[in-house]
């Protein structure tokens, strides 16, 4: 059940430091917010970017899967090595593991991939995380455990920028997903319920302005795959960029088989050696995106 903000509560806006965050997030499924993290995440590192995933989107371990390095994390799960993992960052007693664990706290949580970015991988622990922050009875202490955990012990490890990858559903862990990026990532696709969608996103974003002093804005709305040989997909084109003239993507992802097959052997588009006419295209849309993204973000590209 989506968590309800209290009317008049106000929580202030932290101190953010130089790493810039984005949450990919609409509350749909299978609208491809992972393969564009994953995909977004390659580019930015192809453009010079220190760039950290964070899968928050359920415990199957998606985002994992897109780099290949799921089936590894699994064999630490079942060995019982993958502690601390996401879904401890969470808990009461964070501060109190990560004093006696010290730098090895963070450094366990990551795993690098043969792509560039660093990720921090799902857990099943991800499982009742929701529940769990449900508990908790004040909203600051709710919805910040994630801000918490970035500010403190992620910021200095001197990334340029960390996306996470947030469940298809308004929860307590999309909140904090939210809370902590404060720019909201939005692949859509074409059709009359993703625009509801992405609307209703919007007036949920307005909601929590208006509930709390904090400010969380769509910074990209990125139309994913994209057929244009059919109108209904040009006119949904033209409605995302006239309803969102400051947050759409400077260019639409086309649908790519290649990108599916990619996917399912472990790697991005970016990883394909002879990519097809419509994989090419992707990658450029996802470059461009990212480039548009930083920008928002307030972040210069590197040279």
């Amino acid at each position: 059940m989506p968590t309800a903000f209290p009317i008049g509560t106000t929580i202030g806006i932290s101190e953010m430091g130089d790493t810039l965050r984005a949450a990919a997030f609409l509350d749909k499924g299978g609208t491809g917010k992972t393969t564009t993290v994953a995909h977004l995440g390659v580019a930015l590192t192809e453009q010079g970017h220190e760039v950290l995933l964070l899968d928050l989107a359920g415990k199957q371990g998606d985002l994992a899967k897109h780099f290949g390095v799921w089936d590894g994390y699994q064999d630490r799960i079942g060995d019982d090595e993958a502690w601390p993992n996401i879904s401890t960052v969470f808990d009461d007693a964070w501060d109190t593991i990560a004093g006696k664990l010290g730098d090895d706290a963070v450094a366990d949580l990551v795993i690098p991939t043969e792509e560039g970015p660093d990720l921090i991988p799902a857990h099943p622990g991800l499982d009742t995380l929701d529940s769990e922050l449900g508990n908790i009875d004040d909203a600051r202490e709710r919805y910040s455990r994630l801000e918490q955990f970035l500010d403190e012990y992620v910021d200095p490890l001197e990334y340029d920028i960390i996306l996470i990858d947030l469940p298809g559903m308004t929860n307590n862990v999309s909140y904090n997903g939210l809370w902590a990026a404060r720019h909201v990532i939005t692949p859509v696709e074409m059709g009359p319920f993703e625009a509801e969608q992405a609307d209703a996103l919007r007036q949920d974003l307005e909601k929590i302005a208006e509930n709390f002093a904090v400010d969380i804005e769509l910074s990209l709305v990125l139309p994913n795959k994209v057929d244009t040989r059919t109108n209904l997909a040009e006119e949904y084109l033209d409605a995302f960029t006239e309803a969102y003239p400051d947050a759409i993507a400077p260019a639409y992802v086309p649908y790519s088989q290649d990108i599916r097959n990619a996917a399912e052997n472990g790697e991005t588009a970016f990883a394909i050696p002879e990519p097809s006419t419509t994989a090419s295209r992707a990658r450029e849309a996802y470059l461009d995106a990212a480039t548009a993204l930083t920008d928002r973000l307030g972040g210069a590209s590197h040279e």
